[in-house]
């Protein structure tokens, strides 16, 4: 049987070619006709699957972030339900960094990332948290998350001792964070994540006892 002349497209083979694309050249490499390229075929067949780029992102986005849990929530155990939903995001966001503006852009009409919304949303409010509440703390997770997934702190010092030997006596150690980059990260972002839940729980006690 002869091998078709050019090769079977799906939206699954148009996925998976984009999102290669995106980790090896970023998000502002990405074109259609560059896709195009990448398959071998032309940028028309395309469209045939999908109608702009912005539909091929917010697919791909959703599979992406599909392992994203919110299933703490479920217990009725907000702090559960947060620091899991937030670590889940993290990881998804570090997976594929040149997809980061898209994920963090917000939900929009993507079906996952709403679902999602709803279920975290839906979660804090039956924990007891007022719906206002519930939405700045969805909100104020999602820049902790994004903050540490945006770029890593201890990859941004130069491995040079002497950048920082005679003028920043206080950064004399600078030059080694970059050794032990994922650990710092990892246990910054840890850091961070369990301050914020510690401080919401005085407002929680606070506005549960206000509502009594």
């Amino acid at each position: 049987m002869a091998r078709p002349k050019t090769p079977i497209l799906s939206k699954p083979v148009i996925r998976r070619a984009a999102l290669e694309l995106l980790d090896r050249d970023g998000l502002e490499r990405l074109s259609m006709r560059r896709l195009a390229e990448e398959l071998d075929v032309r940028a028309a067949s395309l469209y045939g699957h999908y109608r702009t780029k912005e539909e091929l992102l917010g697919d791909i986005a959703d599979e992406v972030t599909a392992d994203i849990d919110v299933s703490g929530f479920e217990g009725g155990d907000w702090r559960a339900g947060l620091a899991t939903w937030a670590r889940s995001y993290r990881a998804a966001l570090i997976e594929h960094p040149n997809l980061l503006p898209v994920i963090a852009s917000g939900p929009g009409r993507r079906e996952e990332a709403l679902r999602r919304a709803d279920v975290v949303h839906g979660g804090l409010v039956g924990a007891g948290w007022p719906p206002r509440y519930a939405t700045m703390i969805g909100a104020s997770t999602k820049y902790l998350v994004v903050g540490a997934a945006t770029r890593s702190f201890a990859r941004g010092f130069d491995d040079d001792a002497r950048v920082y030997r005679d003028r920043y006596p206080n950064l004399s150690q600078a030059h080694l964070l970059a050794e032990v980059a994922t650990e710092i990260d990892e246990d910054s972002f840890e850091l961070a994540l369990t301050a914020f839940l510690d401080g919401l729980t005085p407002v929680f006690e606070s506005v549960r006892s206000t509502r009594g």
